[in-house]
């Protein structure tokens, strides 16, 4: 499924006011840093939440121990107690959490991109971006922005224009990484569900709200 279709169909295309003061059309550079790298251009202190132990890691110190989801999923959808079940273990590990440090760390997560539609106007290029679901043993986690620029576009040095130019005439993807940057929501940071692809299996979605962005170019880099 295209990056930008999914991503609409979520409903999260909103553009936040922080991003919208600063660039309102969320231009970015095309960054060639790489992952390991990533250090260079967060802000100090910033927890990179790609790996999987990583991401385990953060859970434990922010939740504890994974739920109980086989109890909670019951006999599933249809189980008459299977939304009462959900909603208390969203409401009881909200009041668990309160206060705990880890709501106050700054933390980056990765979705997945493509480059497409350039504009020879502003010489960038728009940003179609797509979710990652990160397979751990407490779940599928999938960490959902606030809110995020509508309109994010890059534009990559002369080097990279060229290339990502012949990639695209060649009808070939341009992948790149966005990295979000910010902290988790004050009230509800987690959300707790079921995947909606594999029943049964839980489903963990920290909300971060983004204050920063940036655009990974993941392609080779040479001529």
């Amino acid at each position: 499924m295209h990056f930008l279709s999914l991503f609409c169909l979520s409903g999260l295309l909103i553009l936040p006011t922080a991003i919208q003061a600063e660039d309102g059309i969320g231009f970015r550079p095309l960054r060639t840093v790489l992952p390991a790298e990533l250090a260079s251009i967060l802000p100090s202190g910033t927890h990179v939440l790609i790996e999987r132990s990583v991401i385990e890691a953060f859970l434990a110190g922010l939740e504890g121990a994974p739920p109980d989801w086989a109890t909670v999923y019951g006999h599933g959808h249809h189980d008459p107690g299977h939304d009462e079940r959900l909603f208390n273990l969203n409401r009881e590990r909200d009041a668990a959490r309160e206060g705990n440090p880890v709501l106050n760390w700054h933390v980056a997560f990765v979705w997945p991109g493509e480059l497409s539609q350039f504009d020879p106007e502003t010489k960038s290029y728009a940003v179609a971006v797509g979710p990652e679901f990160n397979s751990t043993r407490w779940g599928m986690v999938r960490f959902k922005p606030e809110e995020f620029p509508s309109n994010l576009r890059v534009r990559p040095n002369k080097k990279l224009a060229g290339r990502i130019s012949r990639s695209l005439a060649k009808h070939e993807k341009v992948p790149v990484s966005v990295v979000m940057v910010g902290v988790l929501i004050p009230f509800e940071s987690i959300i707790y569900d079921f995947s909606h692809d594999e029943e049964g299996v839980g489903l963990i979605m920290p909300v971060v709200r983004v204050e920063q962005v940036e655009v990974l170019f993941k392609g080779p880099q040479g001529p």
